[in-house]
């Protein structure tokens, strides 16, 4: 049997929670459009056990096979868009310090 990544025995209980909301909102989008586990689990290419894994928002579950569910129900866009640097706050504002402190003019 594999052994479990460190990555996932010291997930953040902040991303544990998260990818437990993920895998919930599958299952309900499952269960909206009234298809069993099994043919769900066809269409991901994955056992039904993976499947089950998926929906209780297993973080050894792969993100292929997440993104793939999310392309199931056309919420891929929300997935393409999580990283958006546009979006990453904490970088814009790191910059803005940096440009601050060496006197650089800031159009915000």
């Amino acid at each position: 049997m594999p052994r479990r990544s460190d990555a996932v025995d010291s997930l953040p209980s902040a991303v544990a929670s998260a990818l437990t909301r993920l895998g919930g909102d599958l299952a309900t989008a499952r269960k909206r459009r009234k298809q069993s586990l099994r043919s769900w689990a066809t269409r991901l290419n994955v056992s039904v056990p993976t499947l089950v894994k998926l929906e209780k928002g297993d973080p050894t579950v792969s993100a292929g096979v997440y993104a793939t569910a999310l392309w199931m129900i056309q919420r891929q866009d929300a997935l393409a868009g999580l990283a958006d640097p546009r979006e990453d706050l904490a970088a814009l504002e790191n910059e803005v310090r940096t440009a601050s402190r060496r006197g650089a003019k800031i159009d915000v």
